[in-house]
């Protein structure tokens, strides 16, 4: 029999509610919630006090293993999942090598089966030539993965993926879900083009503006109810695409992330250049949109984004 974790007398976050209880655990798999005052187990764990919740799901996090391990690994990240009280994390495919090929994507799952101490799960990547890859991906055995990512805008990896066509052949003819950063690669250089002088962190809200993100996240709603394709939007940061993604829940989910959540152009005085990324932070009201999304199921999830950088 496995091993029996009583964690006795907790407040415990339920689906709508608190509830002060005890929670049995069977070897790493919760057994009962509240169980009978006689139950037998073999550790006893006092959590008078406390607060016992679920472990969190992260769906997007970069972590740098491999090739970039100076910044991070699967094992100082997993860690750092494990000391935040996330148990599972799905990772994206900018690695060194990118994780574009069924060899990379097992090479990575190798890795992390003797590194992470948490649950874990890793992307493929789209770029310009890979499709059978993609395709092998959802039927080799002994390799997993929860889908495919591809980079509509550009960001840290060069994996940009924006021709028309391409784009087409991925979500027409591969058969894993979709996810995708959203930001359109022409009009990010088009207002890139059209400031003059030094820049300033302000311009990367104005060049990653929001013309950019509603543009690319309507062109792959558009390509995946065409193809009837599963499709996820990453990091969400307008309010235009919240009333968008209000209109396709049966076929489309999208996260948030909470840098869009809890800054806003605003903190680009306080904070500077560590308040740039990619999507670029917007302004109060999309942020107070974003809210509105996770609470009205616009938004179904809160990701992180992790992204170490030196």
């Amino acid at each position: 029999m496995p091993h029996r974790t009583l964690i006795r007398g907790a407040t415990v976050v339920l689906p709508g509610e608190y509830a002060r209880a005890s929670v049995l655990l069977e070897g790493e798999r919760i057994a009962a919630i509240d169980p009978a005052a006689h139950t037998h187990a073999d550790e006893v764990v006092e959590a008078d006090g406390l607060h016992l919740l679920p472990g969190a799901i992260d769906d997007q996090v970069h972590f740098r293993d491999p090739g970039l391990t100076h910044k991070e690994d699967l094992r100082t990240g997993s860690r750092a999942c494990a000391a935040g009280g996330v148990t599972s994390f799905l990772e994206m495919p900018n690695t060194v090598p990118q994780t574009a090929t069924v060899d990379a994507l097992a090479g990575k799952l190798a890795l992390a089966a003797r590194r992470c101490v948490v649950n874990y799960g890793f992307y493929m990547g789209a770029t310009t030539d890979n499709l059978a890859e993609l395709q092998r991906a959802a039927h080799t055995p002994g390799v997993a993965t929860p889908g495919i990512k591809i980079f509509i805008g550009s960001s840290t990896g060069d994996m940009l993926v924006d021709d028309q066509e391409r784009l087409e052949e991925i979500f027409a003819e591969t058969t894993l879900p979709i996810t995708a950063h959203c930001e359109d690669e022409s009009t990010v250089r088009a207002n890139r083009a059209r400031l003059d002088g030094p820049l300033t962190v302000h311009d990367h809200s104005r060049i990653r503006n929001h013309r950019a993100a509603v543009a690319a996240t309507l062109r792959a709603i558009d390509l995946a109810v065409r193809h009837r394709h599963r499709f996820h939007v990453l990091h969400v940061s307008t309010a235009e695409e919240v009333e968008i993604l209000s209109g396709h829940h049966d076929l489309i989910t999208a996260e948030a992330c909470p840098h869009h959540l809890f800054l806003d152009t605003s903190d680009y005085d306080r904070l500077g250049t560590l308040a740039q990324m990619n999507p670029s932070l917007k302004t109060a009201d999309d942020r107070a949109a974003l809210w509105r999304g996770l609470r009205d199921g616009a938004i179904q999830i809160i990701a992180t984004d992790h992204a170490p950088h030196t």
